[in-house]
């Protein structure tokens, strides 16, 4: 359902380009606003709406539908993938130790002075 879509997004998009650039600019009509004889027209100096700009805003609309499908379609996630012939993952099992007993604390005898305290010879 995506590839057709893609495909008239690329192509209205390069018509839509086509379209914009072969429009005589606006400036092209400047020399009625200073009394041409083209400015005695109904709608202005710009005439009506010409095939051109109709064209355009036909293009415009498809190109912002097909955006929003494409968003659209991209933000859903897919129902099936190529991961579902996969069998599940095995849980390794391991064994339960006890914990370890702590380690012995050596005990403080008369040879060896606690930490911090002066020797008594000294």
């Amino acid at each position: 359902m995506s590839i057709p879509v893609i495909v008239l997004h690329i192509v209205v998009s390069i018509a839509l380009i086509l379209i914009v650039l072969l429009q005589t600019g606006k400036g092209a009509d400047m020399g009625a606003s200073f009394g041409g004889g083209s400015s005695q027209t109904l709608f202005g100096s710009t005439g009506g709406a010409t095939f051109m700009s109709k064209l355009t805003t036909a293009a415009a609309i498809v190109f912002m539908v097909t955006s929003l499908v494409l968003a659209y379609m991209s933000g859903r996630t897919p129902a099936d993938s190529i991961m579902t012939d996969s069998p599940p993952p095995v849980e390794q099992t391991t064994e339960q130790t006890a914990p370890a007993a702590p380690a012995a604390v050596p005990q403080q005898t008369a040879e060896t002075p606690a930490p911090g305290t002066p020797a008594s010879g000294e």
